[in-house]
């Protein structure tokens, strides 16, 4: 399995940079827009061997490497703390903090100040309690983006994951019900309005289909259903959603104003009424979501299931059961892996591994990059 990253570069999250030669290539060192595999360009680290997870904030990323001796080895902005992490099984990263997760406990590193010492230590005593540490879940409850670091949760809740967003939270019960709690602002707690939520709410629009998984992006939440079906809901502001966005389609009303100036200089020539009706039937063909306050069905792919999703801060990246990615949302800094800078309120294949004959297998998004796992694909002899 080898790992591919694009997008956001500026601390060396997904290459480590070369010095530039002038000030007029910085903005490409920034920007990766071709997927480019993190194992060709070295680690500050001293792990050795596959990685097998990877987890990524804004500024730095933490990889896995659970063969072997595991370990936790950090790129980016925060490679200061330390160069691994022997004998830890999980990790979870924000811009504040440095969580990870081993046998016989979990430990929060203030990335900020710079210490020497975990800041925050939880204790497991128990195999049960060490087999159901998924991060951000701990034992009891879970890792928050900013202190206090431990918010506890009802037992009731059987939790099996949970995805924190900007200001919202998403989790996901052994059954397959998925809640929601935080600031509902943009629609990002599902629940048909936007409200907030104190206590964690179930997405009753999601009742009677169990789901599989979820994730959340800054202001936005999806789920994948045990069908393969993918379900969003929150901020469309960037096509985030893969609904119409307003925001996305100014560029191109713009380049269309000319044209429709010279279909107005035709109108006058043709009956005033007429030409009326033309542009009012024209305006209500454009419809466009900037907030989705409850799930909406997303068809990503024709005739595929979707396996796994996971969001940034304003993009969304989904793998198909056949091995296809599929990126849409905010494109500003290459994170959506189509060579180009373009955002996207539609899912569009990641055209680079079919090229390369490659098979995706699991994807990660940073807050503004992309992560993507992929194999090579077996080709049939004749």
């Amino acid at each position: 399995m080898r790992w591919f990253g694009f997008g956001f570069n500026a601390f060396g999250q997904i290459c480590v940079q070369e010095e530039a030669e002038s000030s007029s290539n910085a903005a490409n060192e920034v920007k990766v827009i071709s997927p480019t595999e993190l194992s060709s360009h070295g680690d500050r680290s001293g792990c050795r061997g596959r990685i097998c997870r990877i987890r990524a904030s804004w500024s730095s990323r933490a990889c896995l490497h659970l063969d072997e001796e595991s370990c936790a080895c950090l790129a980016g902005f925060a490679t200061f703390i330390s160069s691994e992490f022997r004998g830890c099984k999980d990790a979870f990263i924000t811009e504040s903090f440095l969580t990870l997760a081993f046998p016989d406990r979990v430990e929060s590193w203030d990335l900020q100040k710079k210490e020497k010492t975990p800041s925050w230590t939880m204790e497991i005593k128990t195999q049960s309690e060490s087999s159901d540490v998924n991060l951000p879940l701990v034992p009891g409850g879970y890792v928050a983006l900013k202190p206090p670091i431990y918010h506890s949760l009802s037992p009731r809740l059987k939790a099996k994951s949970l995805a924190l967003g900007a200001e919202h939270s998403i989790l996901l019960t052994a059954t397959g019900v998925v809640f929601t709690w935080g600031m509902g602002s943009h629609g990002q707690l599902g629940h048909g309005d936007l409200t907030s939520e104190e206590e964690p709410r179930a997405v009753e629009a999601l009742w009677g289909m169990p789901m599989s998984s979820v994730a959340s992006g800054g202001w936005h939440s999806v789920c994948i259903s045990d069908g393969g079906d993918l379900y969003v809901w929150g901020w469309n502001e960037r096509g985030q959603l893969g609904l119409p966005s307003r925001g996305l389609r100014k560029t191109a009303q713009q380049q269309q104003q000319n044209s429709s100036q010279q279909a107005g200089a035709s109108c006058q020539e043709a009956s005033t009424s007429s030409c009326e009706g033309l542009q009012e039937e024209q305006k209500h063909e454009e419809v466009f979501i900037s907030i989705q306050a409850f799930p909406a069905l997303l068809d990503v792919a024709p005739s595929c299931e979707i396996q796994t999703v996971s969001c940034g801060s304003r993009h969304t990246a989904a793998v198909t059961t056949v091995g296809d990615l599929y990126t849409w949302g905010w494109g500003d800094y290459g994170q959506l892996g189509h060579q180009t800078l373009a955002s996207l309120d539609e899912p569009q294949r990641v055209e680079f591994f079919k090229t390369e004959q490659m098979r995706v297998v699991d994807v990660v998004c940073g807050t503004w990059n992309t992560f993507a796992a992929a194999v090579k694909e077996e080709v049939a002899c004749t």
